[in-house]
């Protein structure tokens, strides 16, 4: 069973790469082309969920959640899927998107405590 980048997901993300929303731009200028000394990919495939930035490496899923995060529902899906994560191995860094936007130094340094 392919886990990775599954061919259902494609068109969904190749969308959200083409569409990355302004909090993810600013973070992507920062952790891009292995500036940390790692590789990020940004809208990467696990199962039929799409990670925000990924690191194969050390097995890291980045998210930025927007208002939609802080709803119930919103809440129950991110615990869903970040169970989800952790059979795999996977770690996921959640930060909103007023951390990126007001506190980027705040948000790479917190990026960099995990590297």
């Amino acid at each position: 069973m392919q886990v990775f980048n599954k061919e259902s997901t494609k068109e969904k993300r190749r969308e959200l790469k083409k569409e990355m929303t302004q909090c993810e731009k600013i973070l992507w200028r920062y952790i891009r082309n292995d500036a940390l000394g790692v590789r990020f990919r940004r809208q990467y495939g696990i199962g039929n969920y799409i990670a925000d930035f990924y690191c194969p490496y050390l097995k890291l899923i980045i998210e930025l959640d927007g208002s939609q995060h802080f709803t119930e529902e919103g809440l129950e899906y991110d615990k869903i899927r970040e169970d989800f994560m952790k059979n795999f191995g996977i770690k996921t860094l959640r930060f909103n998107n007023d951390d990126v936007i007001n506190n980027i130094d705040g948000v790479l340094e917190r990026i960099m405590s995990i590297l």
